[in-house]
């Protein structure tokens, strides 16, 4: 069933580019909204038959380059399960929200399909070249949704800036997976295998050398900072449901390699250079935070907040990797809190970039300044607008105050510090929403003048189908999280044990 999830929607594309172009451009798109539904039921029937105590699950192992060590073997545990689900969810929203989408519909969808493939092939894979694959994939498909959907001729520099960046970052993940290949024996890029022999054990500049190759490519993915300049011109210039999947899922990669990959197969060096990763972390935190705050463009702004969210997840794995100071209770409560941070931060940025594309249709500019008083013409689109903004800052009740709260909980003993430091960005984060709201939605009502005399019109069916859902499992996360911090910590725990050997 896994194999079924991950590439039903490829099996579909070809469908759709095989059969002569007879179909309305509509069509298109309920075809894609039908295949992501189905695979969003086939992830739930995963979730409701996964043993939380039973480790990784629904694996399923084929040869593929043997010679190589190279092998077909995917899986998922209690780390990869809730981003599958997020992965399909995301996708089903945005499939929803397209049904607006009337430039080359089906080229558009067809490059979608693909990236649903990709972002899920790549949760669920372990071997290192698998995930390699599934990982450049993903940056040819953004490239494409960015340069042929983006707002105008910048579109295409965005484009090419971040397959760049990106591209150069998988180089030195590749280099660091085959520093992986060759110190295990007998050699093997499997990910299980791999982690059981711990083969770069006690191999000290060796060792440090393959955790940086394999960090810079993750951190440029995450991003953090300084590896994140490519992200505001890419998520600025995409079109919003590109700029809701980029944040959504693709940066997930970088965060979800560090906990799958960095943390189990190199142990010892993540311990050795865990202070490293935590100031990083909290870097990145108030740095994000502080450079949204200067914003004065909307899209740009929630792209900032990216590498301020993202830069939480890298606290917590840093933290779970300083075994001084802290306690096994307290490194699984922070790996739980990076993994419950990144389906928050996807549930909720997605549903942001979402509504920025609902601003620039309406007015053809993220500027904030270029509105005042949006709240008395579309109420609707204010109101859900303000409620994403007050998840995404992690107020109780949603689902960033219970990632944050672990992360916090479980750094604070061994880097009290850094967390400290990080805890500002909150309140930073406060500042940069409540001021947006104020400009866009509150005071004396005035629109640009590309909207016509008659006024804005409110959130859409569409528009609203593919935000609300989103913040709705937020709430239900933030109120009643047990049935996923169930799935995450028994894994967290596995974890931080093979961290901690």
């Amino acid at each position: 069933m896994l194999t079924v999830v991950t590439f039903l929607p490829l099996l579909v594309c070809a469908v759709l580019l095989l059969l002569p172009r007879t179909l309305p451009e509509r069509a298109y798109v309920w075809v894609w909204i039908t295949t992501a539904a189905v695979d969003l039921a086939l992830v739930v029937g995963l979730w409701t038959g996964y043993d939380t105590d039973g480790g990784t699950q629904y694996e399923q192992r084929t040869r593929w380059i043997p010679n190589a060590g190279v092998g077909y073997h995917v899986g998922v545990d209690g780390l990869s399960l809730p981003l599958v689900a997020l992965t399909c969810l995301l996708f089903l929203a945005v499939a929803v929200h397209s049904l607006r989408e009337t430039r080359r519909v089906r080229s558009y969808v067809c490059l979608f399909l693909f990236l649903q493939t990709v972002s899920t092939g790549l949760f669920v894979a372990l071997d290192l070249i698998l995930f390699f694959v599934f990982f450049d994939l993903s940056i040819v498909g953004m490239f494409f949704v960015i340069a042929g959907w983006g707002h105008g001729e910048r579109a295409r520099a965005a484009a090419l800036k971040f397959f760049l960046y990106t591209f150069v970052g998988s180089l030195a993940l590749l280099l660091g997976f085959i520093g992986l290949y060759l110190a295990a024996d007998p050699h093997t890029f499997d990910i299980v295998d791999l982690t059981r022999a711990n083969p770069l054990a006690g191999r000290g500049l060796y060792a440090g050398l393959v955790l940086l190759a394999i960090g810079v490519g993750l951190a440029v993915k995450t991003p953090t900072v300084p590896f994140h300049t490519w992200l505001p011109p890419a998520h600025t210039d995409a079109p919003a449901t590109g700029s809701a999947i980029l944040a959504g899922v693709l940066l997930k990669m970088g965060t979800y390699g560090f906990v799958r990959i960095a943390m189990p197969l190199l142990p010892g060096s993540w311990r050795h250079y865990a202070l490293v990763i935590v100031i990083v972390g909290a870097v990145s935190v108030v740095h994000g935070a502080l450079v949204a705050l200067a914003q004065t463009d909307f899209k740009r702004m929630i792209a900032y907040t990216s590498v301020n969210h993202m830069g939480y997840v890298v606290l917590a794995a840093g933290a779970a990797g300083t075994l001084a100071g802290s306690d096994a209770q307290a490194r699984t409560l922070a790996v739980t809190g990076a993994v419950t941070q990144m389906v928050s931060h996807g549930l909720i940025t997605a549903a942001l970039f979402l509504l920025a594309g609902v601003l620039y249709d309406r007015g053809r500019t993220y500027t904030m300044d270029s509105y005042s008083g949006l709240a008395a013409h579309a109420p609707r689109f204010a109101a859900v607008t303000a409620v994403a903004a007050f998840a995404s800052l992690g107020i109780p009740g949603f689902s960033g105050f219970i990632a944050e709260f672990q992360i916090f909980t479980g750094s604070l003993a061994s880097h009290a510090i850094a967390t400290a430091i990080a805890v500002t960005g909150i309140l930073i984060t406060a500042a940069l929403f409540l001021t947006a709201l104020r400009r866009m939605f509150l005071g004396t009502p005035r629109l640009p003048e590309t909207i016509p005399t008659g006024g804005i019109r409110d959130l859409r069916k569409a528009e609203a189908l593919s935000t609300v859902p989103l913040l709705a499992v937020a709430l239900v996360i933030g109120v009643a999280p047990r049935w996923l911090l169930d799935v995450i910590e028994p894994a967290s725990r596995t974890l931080t044990g093979l961290v901690a050997r």
